[in-house]
């Protein structure tokens, strides 16, 4: 899938770089040193946002978190941090992977491209489950016909428990089949993705993710 990417970096040199690796795979890729500048900008054409969290003025993480609700896209934090609560932090924040500085640019392009497949894959139905349904050609979640407002790892998660109701994943399975083996992401990632995605689900009045203590998650309708 040839897509349309921003990558936001404080560092000119890196940037130059991943414009390189990144459109050798004929991708269309845009290019930000000044996070304050992301603000505003219209980022519903982009189908994949790269984005650093230390940056001066405007992190990363205040970035996202300001931009989350205006992007339909998957959003890949670059961090040179390695604490765990960092990682928590971004997910948290409504980032759907992270990749730790330094990093290969092989490494790169194939979590960039990995997402990229996720996204564009074909669909052609929907999954209904009384106020709850799931457009599969979309990729929304809607309750009553409203959509939740679930980032693309959220809305993957539940897709997956969705088409299999009442089987139970593990931590492992999930992360393996949302995210692929390839992903930094470890099962406390995972754990994060589901908690944001229950809450706002719940928001919506509906609570269909279920709990097996020891075993992973289910979808209970």
């Amino acid at each position: 899938m040839v897509a349309r990417i921003l990558v936001v970096d404080d560092e000119r040199p890196i940037c130059d770089l991943l414009v390189r690796g990144l459109s050798r795979d004929g991708h269309q890729v845009v290019a930000e040193t000044d996070p304050t500048k992301v603000l505003g900008m219209n980022l519903t054409c982009f189908d994949l946002l790269l984005c650093d969290v230390m940056m001066p003025g405007v992190d990363g993480f205040e970035l996202v978190r300001q931009i989350r609700a205006r992007v339909d896209a998957p959003i890949v934090f670059l961090t040179a941090r390695v604490g765990e609560d960092d990682a928590v932090t971004g997910l948290g924040l409504g980032a759907d992977d992270y990749l730790r500085k330094p990093f290969g640019m092989a490494e790169l392009r194939a979590k960039v491209n990995a997402h990229l497949r996720r996204e564009g894959r074909e669909r052609h139905s929907s999954l209904s489950f009384g106020r709850i349904r799931l457009d599969l050609s979309a990729r929304q979640l809607l309750v009553d016909d409203d959509p939740v407002p679930l980032t693309p790892t959220e809305y993957a998660i539940c897709e997956l428990l969705a088409r299999s109701p009442g089987q139970v994943f593990d931590r492992e399975q999930i992360r393996e089949r949302v995210m692929g083996w390839g992903s930094g992401a470890g099962s406390d990632d995972v754990s994060v993705h589901v908690s944001n995605a229950r809450a706002k689900l719940r928001r919506a009045g509906v609570e269909p993710i279920g709990t097996v203590w020891g075993m992973g998650y289910r979808w209970q309708g």
